[in-house]
């Protein structure tokens, strides 16, 4: 599972997970739909369905570059 592989590599890349749910919510229901789970980096669209753990590794030290 997505959450299974970012709770995995939390300490060692040092950053905070935020769960939202969808159900319930009409306008994140028609932005993500069968999309979920869906990732994003500081506000950003990352990913959907699966992470893979080198791809959210390079996309986040990326980020942090460019702050």
């Amino acid at each position: 599972m997505a959450i299974d592989t970012l709770e995995s590599m939390k300490d060692e890349l040092n950053y905070s997970i935020e769960i939202k749910y969808i159900d319930g919510n009409p306008e994140l229901e028609k932005l993500y739909g069968e999309q979920v789970p869906v990732t994003h980096i500081d506000g950003e669209h990352h990913d959907f369905w699966r992470v893979d753990p080198e791809r959210f590794r390079a996309c986040l030290e990326k980020h942090r570059l460019h702050q």
